[in-house]
């Protein structure tokens, strides 16, 4: 596909004018959802905590205020909080109503039940604990949309400097440039990730690494960065997501790098919570003066309000205290920079305030494919080359907007440059996840066959005479889809039943004592939200599940990116006389779910709807003829887990 835009800045408005349709909708989605949807509903869908317990309040390494808050109910209810997002604090009217407070704040650091939140005032902190019962909802996210606007002005506005000249190579006919290098030798790598970081080094202005499923995209992309770090002083490391930055992060720390983190992670732990900036701040020799200088300034502050006289005196002191305060605060910033090798934040978190007047030689962005193209340019204006790793054929950014991705906003600025400068990419060929049965198919319609398995996992299975990929047409068995009333989820009870019995009668086949003592473990996948629920209820109420719990993992397409699981079964859910497969038809989701399986992939589906899809119908077609397609018996239910696999 080749840029339909004649110009670079016709391409940066026309995305401006998308981001803008999807900025739109979704405040007024949110601003909907406020006014229709209960507290109840809220909280099932993770969006709200209610009620919570205001814990102990303290300024942070940053001088921020915060507070922390708990949730004392709907604990086993998964919740959509995390580090940077915005939220408001409401209570109740008589009738149950939410009343918000005249105030929003930002979640500094999240896990399980407990959150960290940033408040705009001590006024906030005195509103919150006279307070009897309070709720914390998610707000709507402005300031990632005004940073992302900001970003695409300051594109389309670039002149006669480094941003400008990426601009135009990026989205225009401006040439990427090479340099000349000797090929260095990396003898732990495969010949296609060897040839990916040369390539990478080798790059004046932008090289992409194409990582497809199991092909160890992120090593190749550590080695990368690794081999940079032996040519330049300090590189940035980007993700639109702060797990995606967490896992990068995690793996140059292994390797030995100084990573500098930016920003809070959210898979909080301690090794990856001592890397970041608040902590590593903290940790400062001199952090204990600054303390103190920044309660005296408080205090000082606090006697100057109550007191009439002495003012004077006072405001000399505030001044020195300010000075020596801001002294510090410079020195410290500039002693962990100087230390680091490796700046590693979100997309967004990149135009955080302690990276101002920032720039680097070296931009590497990890997960691009995932990334939206105005959060990318926020980087890439602090950088004088790019790197972007990632699969355009697997999950694209999170569009709600359905005008706007049709428009092209998921239409990343990754898969921009593959398509009009293919001379840029490595694609990475050896997979080391996939039995080759469960590799072919996606690599004959997604990667133009070019993928091959690694010796060691090419016939690797559970069972001797296994049949690695089957399908389970469930066309015989009548089963019926619904639409759940209050959401656009779909449920499918027959199938998520039949799931969990071919589930049962597998881990009987292997037998229990196996499964436990060489952890195999399995991913349950749909893509409907509702189905998941579905098939977790049914497996929580099962006692025969409860050893195997930690071994099986039921979650959405987009819940198991980046992940892997030596038996997949996956529930279609759709069963219609029109064909109408809704968004299954983005086969993108289709390939992560599919390649997340090692050894076993079990698909559940009926076929006849699913059929009508040229996609679908060829992945039948191909088990049919390398696997084995089973009807099971109309009879079969939850109460019967019989062996069907003949």
């Amino acid at each position: 596909m080749t840029n339909q835009f004649q110009t670079p800045i016709a391409d940066l408005l026309h995305q401006y004018t998308l981001l803008q349709k999807e900025f739109n909708y979704e405040k007024e989605m949110y601003k909907e959802q406020a006014e229709r949807i209960g507290i109840k509903k809220r909280i099932q869908q993770g969006l709200c905590w209610y009620p919570v317990i205001p814990g102990r309040s303290y300024y942070n390494s940053l001088n921020q205020l915060v507070v922390e808050v708990e949730r004392r109910e709907d604990r086993e209810i998964e919740h959509n909080f995390e580090y940077g997002r915005p939220v408001c604090f409401f209570t109740t009217d008589s009738g149950g109503k939410p009343q918000y407070m005249n105030f929003s704040a930002v979640i500094s650091y999240v896990q399980d039940d407990r959150m960290v939140v940033v408040l705009p005032t001590p006024s906030a902190l005195f509103d919150l604990q006279r307070t009897n019962e309070i709720g914390v909802q998610l707000y709507f996210d402005e300031t990632s949309y005004k940073t992302m606007f900001n970003a695409l002005q300051n594109t389309i506005k670039a002149k006669n400097n480094r941003l400008a000249g990426l601009r135009d190579i990026l989205l225009g006919k401006s040439p990427a440039g090479k340099r000349t290098l000797f090929p260095v030798r990396f003898p732990w790598l495969n010949t296609t990730q060897e040839e990916a970081v040369n390539h990478v080094l080798a790059a004046k202005d932008v090289a992409i690494v194409h990582g497809p499923p199991g092909t160890g995209k992120t090593t190749t992309l550590v080695e990368a960065i690794y081999e940079t770090l032996h040519r330049e002083n300090q590189v940035m490391v980007c993700a639109q997501s702060n797990t995606a930055v967490d896992w990068i992060s995690e793996k140059l720390t292994d390797r030995g790098i100084n990573v500098l983190r930016i920003g809070n992670p959210t898979r909080v732990n301690d090794k990856m919570l001592s890397f970041t900036y608040e902590r590593r701040f903290e940790a400062h020799p001199d952090y204990a003066e600054l303390w103190s200088v920044r309660k005296a300034i408080r205090e000082t502050q606090s006697q100057m309000r109550k007191s009439h006289g002495e003012k004077e005196t006072a405001r000399n002191r505030l001044s020195r205290l300010r000075f020596r305060a801001t002294e510090l605060e410079m020195k410290i910033d500039a002693e962990l920079f100087g230390e680091a090798r490796v700046i590693a934040c979100t997309l967004v978190g990149s135009a955080n305030r302690v990276l101002v007047n920032h720039h680097f030689t070296t931009l590497f962005i990890d997960e691009a494919a995932q990334a939206l193209e105005a959060a990318c340019w926020i980087a890439i204006s602090k950088a004088d080359r790019v790197v972007f790793a990632g699969d355009h054929h697997q999950l694209p950014p999170t569009i709600k907007c359905i005008e706007a991705a049709r428009g092209g906003l998921d239409h990343t600025l990754m898969q921009k440059i593959t398509a009009h400068k293919p001379e840029t990419v490595s694609l990475l060929k050896i997979q080391y996840r996939m039995h080759d049965d469960i590799m072919r198919f996606p690599s004959r319609w997604f990667y133009h066959n070019e993928l091959q398995s690694a010796a060691e996992v090419k016939y690797r299975g559970i069972l001797e005479y296994d049949t690695p990929v089957i399908w389970f047409d469930t066309a015989d068995c009548k089963f019926e889809e619904d639409q759940l009333s209050d959401s656009l989820s779909r449920i499918n009870r027959q199938e998520a039943s039949l799931l969990v019995s071919q589930l049962q009668a597998y881990i009987e086949k292997v037998s229990k004592e196996r499964v436990l003592e060489e952890s195999i473990d399995f991913g349950l996948i749909s893509p409907y939200k509702s189905q998941v629920q579905f098939i977790r209820g049914l497996i929580k109420r099962n006692a025969f599940f409860k050893p195997f719990r930690k071994l099986i993992t039921v979650h959405t397409v987009d819940g198991f990116q980046g992940q892997e699981r030596d038996v997949i079964m996956i529930s279609l859910v759709r069963a219609n006389e029109k064909g109408q497969i809704g968004f299954l038809n983005d086969l993108r989701r289709m390939n992560v779910a599919i390649t997340r399986a090692r050894m076993k992939l079990i698909i559940l589906g009926d076929a006849p709807t699913l059929t009508k899809h040229p996609f679908y119908q060829a992945l039948y077609q191909y088990i049919s003829l390398n696997g084995k397609v089973i009807q099971p018996s109309p009879a079969l239910t939850e109460e019967s887990p019989d062996d069907t696999r003949g």
